[in-house]
């Protein structure tokens, strides 16, 4: 029985590193359809291996990290065909970037549930912006000492490069925690409500991408919509159709995007990237705190009536029912 027991508990770990190593990969090679060259180096403006890696670790724990990293070396390989001294190095930073920020998360006690204001603020700020400087810091270090790229392409093309891995973490990241929890929807939930948020946002977040009148406010009445009504379940997919549309846009350099250099490309992807985030993280967190809020208080008072019912004499509970005080006035009929 004890032999059993550790041999299944051996082989859901290796399938939940089996399977990290596959969503890794297979997210690095998404996210390389849509690469830019900056500066003689390429870059992506949304790299959702580090979302992956991030939602992984928060996932399963640290012992998962030998699955980023042969995710990290496959990716690696597809790209330049073998495993160089410099890759090495980028390698690292891959690995160590998402420790990193699960590092700091697990710190100020990050709750994956993201049901709470300050577990959306540590994922923005600690998990993607301050996370990320590890790995972008490495691969351009790495670049620059194996004569990759000048010293002073550096900053640009390090800025590049950590934007693309902090919009896949604000990207990626939410929506995997979201569907960690997903149930099959009931028959009498909101669908036509559901059914319309999509169409619009659909059509706001097209709008807002291809047109050249810089129209992207228009994606956030409707994410607010979303968290108000949703929470993340509706917030988080509705930030990834205004990311994914975004960094197509951005690449076929056309809507607000066009006439910029990859370097502007890539930041304004990342405030709009983490503009967005912060209003369906933060505004959901805000409406689910309210709402177990309202429900604790419901149970509580459910509870406290139990408990008074349960300690007040029988007889005085008759006496506060209808007619009883009557009764109890009057006094007995005459015989």
């Amino acid at each position: 029985m004890i032999r059993s027991e550790k041999a299944r508990r051996r082989t859901v770990a290796a399938a939940q590193l089996l399977g990290v190593v596959v969503a890794y990969y297979l997210s690095g090679r998404l996210g390389l359809l849509r690469r830019l060259e900056a500066y003689q180096s390429v870059v992506t403006p949304l790299w959702p291996p580090t979302g992956v890696a991030l939602a992984a670790l928060l996932q399963f724990g640290v012992r998962i990290w030998p699955g980023i990293a042969l995710g990290a070396l496959f990716t690696t390989l597809s790209v330049s065909g073998s495993l160089s001294p410099f890759g090495i190095g980028i390698l690292a930073g891959n690995t160590l970037g998402p420790l990193t920020a699960y590092a700091a998360l697990r710190s100020v006690g990050f709750r994956k549930e993201l049901d709470r204001l300050r577990d959306g603020v540590a994922l923005v700020f600690l998990g993607a912006f301050a996370g990320m400087l590890v790995s972008s810091t490495l691969g351009c270090v790495t670049l620059v000492v194996a004569e990759k790229l000048p010293p002073e392409r550096y900053w640009p093309v390090w800025a590049c490069w950590w934007a693309g891995d902090v919009m896949g973490v604000l990207v990626v990241t939410p929506i995997l925690l979201v569907l960690r929890r997903a149930r099959m929807p009931r028959i009498t939930d909101r669908w036509l409500e559901a059914a319309g948020l999509f169409v619009v946002m659909s059509v706001a977040s097209l709008v807002a991408t291809n047109s050249t009148l810089a129209m992207l406010y228009l994606v956030f009445p409707v994410l607010i919509w979303a968290a108000l009504r949703f929470q993340l379940a509706g917030s988080a997919p509705c930030a990834l159709l205004v990311s994914v549309l975004a960094v197509i846009s951005a690449t076929h350099q056309a809507g607000p995007f066009r006439g910029h250099q990859v370097l502007e490309v890539m930041l304004n992807l990342a405030l709009l990237n983490g503009s967005v985030t912060l209003t369906s993280l933060l505004l959901s967190a805000v409406v689910t705190e309210q709402l177990d809020i309202r429900r604790e208080m419901e149970h509580a008072c459910v509870e406290l009536a139990d408990l008074v019912e349960e300690l007040t004499p029988r007889s005085a509970v008759r006496a506060r029912r209808p007619g009883s005080g009557e009764r109890a006035a009057i006094g007995p009929e005459p015989g």
